[in-house]
């Protein structure tokens, strides 16, 4: 009868142990709780904790709260955080095939860029770092970049000697020295000032951050090009992934892929939203880009697709081609 008592009481003693230390998942961005990203990591806490209450508790840490943007992918890899959501621009150490989404005109729209994401080859670039301690769930958009300058840009020929401010990429670099732009590299901080005072002449950005960071209050024009993607994908440490129990792998997969899918249709709907603010502020004058436009931009960025051809491969770039319908 004692042994029973003794061996309720450890069981009893276990299962409260079980319940008062919950598997905990760090997850960390560098942007605000209301963005599309910042809105899917809310959803992936709030599906995850439902799916296993008790069991998960998911902390989200928004604005640089825990590691800012140079650090969060070293911080992953060492597994001090559990999941990020890093711009496609940050892959490049880990694989050169995420450069596909650099290239320039080469998605028709954010449907042709969805299109190839789903694709075998889009899911591939998910599970292509693991070796390197990194495992993806799926990409999360921000949005297509317009391209916007002190004067029209409806032809190529237009940007010749025109200075240009870009992220730090090699493909970025050179999709405005196809068209004889001289592109410059500036933080994100510096670019308001640098258009204002005319230390550059034009720029690359998604709808939400022309009009968030006003932008267009200080460029004449806006061309909707949409040539370009800014995505994230959502990683998570490979080895502290495999760790977790077969069930708890199932049910926070799949609550991730609704986080991501939730996260999309918000930014889906921000980028329409920006897009009428900027229009209906009226600061600067939105050119749509005829066919003949688009496709005299596609032409000239072409030999900017063949030299990255190598690092990205042939395959896959004629994998995105077939994404435009």
């Amino acid at each position: 009868m004692k042994f029973n008592i003794l061996l309720a009481a450890a069981l009893m003693a276990v299962g409260l142990q079980a319940q008062a230390n919950p598997i905990v998942i760090k997850y960390s961005h560098v942007v605000a709780d209301v963005t599309p990203k910042g809105q899917a990591a809310l959803k992936f806490k709030e599906l995850a904790e439902k799916k296993f209450p008790g069991k998960v508790e998911v902390q989200v840490f928004p604005n640089s709260q825990l590691f800012g943007d140079g650090k969060e992918m070293e911080a992953l890899v060492l597994g001090d955080v559990h999941v990020i959501a890093p711009s496609l621009a940050k892959f490049g150490k880990y694989t050169k095939q995420i450069q596909i989404f650099d290239l320039p005109f080469l998605f028709d729209d954010i449907a042709a860029v969805d299109r190839f994401q789903a694709s075998p080859t889009g899911q591939k670039m998910l599970t292509s770092m693991t070796s390197k301690g990194i495992m993806g769930f799926g990409f999360l958009h921000n949005g297509m970049k317009q391209l916007s300058a002190q004067k029209p840009l409806g032809m190529p020929a237009d940007a010749k000697g025109m200075k240009f401010r870009i992220q730090p990429s090699d493909v970025l670099e050179a999709q405005f020295k196809a068209v004889g732009g001289n592109p410059q590299k500036l933080a994100f901080s510096e670019v308001y000032q640098a258009l204002q005072s005319g230390v550059v002449d034009g720029t690359e950005n998604p709808w939400s951050n022309i009009y968030s960071k006003k932008f267009h209050e200080v460029q004449s024009y806006i061309m909707e090009s949409n040539h370009g993607v800014l995505d994230y994908m959502v990683i998570s440490n490979a080895k502290w992934w495999d760790g977790l129990p077969a069930d708890i792998r199932k049910g926070l997969r799949e609550a991730m892929t609704e986080s991501i899918k939730f996260g999309n249709k918000v930014a889906y709907e921000e980028d329409a939203a920006f897009r009428a603010k900027v229009i209906a502020d009226n600061k600067a004058k939105v050119l749509p880009m005829s066919k003949e436009q688009l496709t005299a931009w596609r032409e000239a960025m072409k030999p900017v697709w063949k030299k990255f051809e190598d690092e990205i491969g042939k395959d896959v770039i004629e994998v995105a081609i077939k994404s435009n319908k």
